[in-house]
């Protein structure tokens, strides 16, 4: 859906973007992240057609997003991170009035326009003026925005930015909803546990390239060289421990907690089933056996760490 490479953007000296590769396949949500002034912001707006890139070559869904803008703009829905409204719009004047941008006029207007409250569960607000509205329901109000002209791409740039906690849960599902009808989307967040729970892959950008991309369990694996199991018994710890000793490739065995042990190890899943058979057929009373997972927080310290030495 969404394939960029070799992407440069400059302002005099200053390379905001410098050869950036991305590539998105339809349907996935991508999560966008990095700090502030790493050129995640510039990149999304040269994407949809809002600002020129220096050189390099941007796709969407077969069209080239720097000289195609006019057809471009159809295909993607794009939610800034600032909320702009003109004074004195209710809230399906404000919607009626971006629907009008893209020919959708009269009945079809209305009923887009109800279908997208509905979505985003906004219908008790309609006749609210948008000024008045609380900022988690501005940026439900944004996003259905981006929807009128039913796009293929989202491309959504700090959505949950100020929000309270149970509005960020609100906007999560709706982008979830949005997934299963089909749509691809892009999307950058500082809150980062949040965007491992929602996206299928991540990206990292620091000093205008994606230093590293891929899920969270295969960044782990690009960053890590070791993964970690934690296994609780209900006794017989000190055996536990024997044994884990005694198996190759296991590095870091630790009791961690009452009947709690932890080591870490090279495997695969099935070196993990093999351990955990040997385990039992040696009367260890296995209450837990779990993988830890990677913290999407501790792979961005780790990576933009590494890029600082």
């Amino acid at each position: 859906m969404l394939e960029i490479k070799d992407l440069y953007k400059t302002y005099g000296k200053f390379q905001a973007v410098r050869g950036l590769n991305l590539e998105i396949p339809k349907g996935e949500i991508f999560g966008f992240v990095g700090p502030n002034g790493a050129g995640k912001t510039t990149t999304m707006r040269i994407i949809c057609g809002l600002l020129d890139a220096t050189s390099g070559k941007v796709t969407v869904d077969g069209i080239n997003a720097l000289k195609d803008t006019r057809l471009l703009k159809s295909k993607i829905g794009y939610m800034p991170d600032f909320f702009g409204v003109y004074d004195d719009l209710k809230v399906t004047e404000y919607l009626e009035f971006y629907a009008s941008i893209y020919n959708i006029t009269g009945a079809e207007s209305k009923k887009i326009c109800m279908d997208l409250l509905e979505l985003v569960d906004l219908v008790d607000k309609k006749d609210f003026y948008v000024d008045n509205l609380s900022r988690g329901m501005k940026q439900r109000l944004c996003l259905a925005r981006s929807l009128v002209h039913n796009p293929e791409l989202l491309v959504l740039d700090e959505p949950a930015s100020g929000m309270d906690p149970r509005a960020r849960i609100e906007m999560k599902e709706i982008l979830r909803t949005l997934k299963g009808m089909g749509k691809t989307i892009l999307v950058s967040s500082h809150i980062l546990p949040e965007l491992a729970e929602l996206c299928t892959s991540i990206g990292i950008v620091e000093r205008g390239q994606v230093v590293v991309n891929g899920t969270v369990e295969e960044i782990m694996k690009k960053i890590y060289h070791t993964q970690t199991i934690k296994i609780k018994v209900l006794d017989k710890a000190e055996e536990t421990l024997r044994i884990l000793k005694e198996y190759p490739d296991l590095d870091n065995i630790n009791a961690v907690g009452d009947n709690i042990v932890e080591a870490s190890f090279k495997g695969d899943d099935r070196y993990m089933n093999e351990l955990l058979v040997r385990l039992i057929n040696n009367n260890i009373p296995v209450v837990s056996f779990n993988q830890l997972d990677g913290n999407l927080e501790d792979i961005f310290m780790k990576v933009t760490a590494t890029l600082e030495e």
